[in-house]
């Protein structure tokens, strides 16, 4: 299997995801479940602040956790990243730093050229590049086919120093904006999300676009965030995106399948990873099934192996 990642190393910007639900027991099988609640964050609360900073409310995140749902586990991005490439760096090549340029297919394979490395051919070629995504760009049509604004942008970043209150999350709400700070494993981040309709020109990769507008969007709305902005201004690197819907009808053609956000984006809410988790799982496990098929007597004698 090879594994072709644009960033040139794994990345770790963007907001703590969570591990729910199906893809806890997809963890279990794949025996790094301890490993995830090692690295796991252990939210206590969430403080709703008036703009002074003063506290108004407070949501007992553990107590609501342990009583609902005790074995969902909310982690840092890069945490969970580093896990599953360590699990998996036997069983897969892994090319940092380049991405797909064109894809052509037919009955038996995937031709493939890259920005940067050699032409190849793949038995199968998923797609599993996010809301963006490449792959579905070039097999399946163009984003705004696929891709409906849900008319929100949302940003974090890391702020300098650590956590001055491990385990409680604080929350600014004005009217359509939201400004928070989260603990995130003593490293603090700052959060932003704010209504708007979907700006036009707007590029996901520009980042001093994206400094620009937060500027604009969250100057002067107290407690903290002048200095969160400050943080924004000096930043080499930060999360900063719409919040999107992906509907695809169908996540496959030919040999070339789409999985995780790139399928099925539901951005912001949580379930991204775990659905992309659970899809990986029910795609490895359809695979094995077409693979014993073929081996059967009455299958073509050939094994169908996928490499990609």
């Amino acid at each position: 299997m090879t594994v072709v990642e644009r960033s040139g190393s794994l990345r770790s910007s963007g907001s703590p995801v969570d591990v729910r639900g199906p893809a806890v027991d997809v963890a279990e099988r794949m025996n790094i479940a301890t490993r995830l609640r090692e690295a796991s964050i252990r939210l206590k609360g969430m403080s709703l602040l008036d703009p002074a900073g003063r506290r108004v409310a407070r949501v007992d995140i553990a107590a609501l956790r342990s009583s609902i749902v005790p074995k969902d586990m909310e982690i840092a991005r890069g945490d969970l990243a580093r896990i599953l490439q360590e699990a998996s760096a036997n069983d897969a090549d892994y090319t940092l730093g380049d991405s797909i340029k064109t894809l052509t297919q037919n009955e038996i394979g995937v031709n493939v050229t890259f920005e940067h490395s050699r032409p190849r051919r793949f038995d199968l070629l998923i797609g599993a590049d996010g809301l963006h995504s490449i792959v579905r760009r070039l097999a399946f049509g163009a984003d705004s086919e696929f891709v409906q604004h849900a008319g929100l942008y949302a940003a974090t970043i890391s702020l300098p120093g650590s956590s001055d209150n491990e385990g409680e999350m604080f929350m600014l709400n004005t009217p359509e904006k939201l400004a928070a700070l989260h603990p995130c494993q003593g490293v603090p981040l700052a959060y932003f999300v704010f209504w708007h309709p979907e700006i036009p020109e707007f590029d996901y990769t520009d980042l001093n676009q994206h400094k620009r507008i937060l500027d604009r969007t969250f100057a002067g709305i107290g407690w903290r965030v002048p200095e969160f902005l400050d943080a924004v201004r000096g930043a080499r690197d930060m999360y900063f995106d719409s919040v999107a819907r992906v509907d695809v009808a169908k996540w496959a053609r030919g040999r070339i399948a789409l999985l995780g956000d790139a399928s099925s984006c539901v951005s912001l809410f949580g379930d991204g990873s775990t659905l992309a988790i659970a899809g990986a799982y029910e795609l490895a496990k359809a695979l094995m099934e077409s693979q014993q098929i073929r081996k059967a007597p009455s299958a073509v004698t050939k094994p169908y192996t996928p490499s990609s």
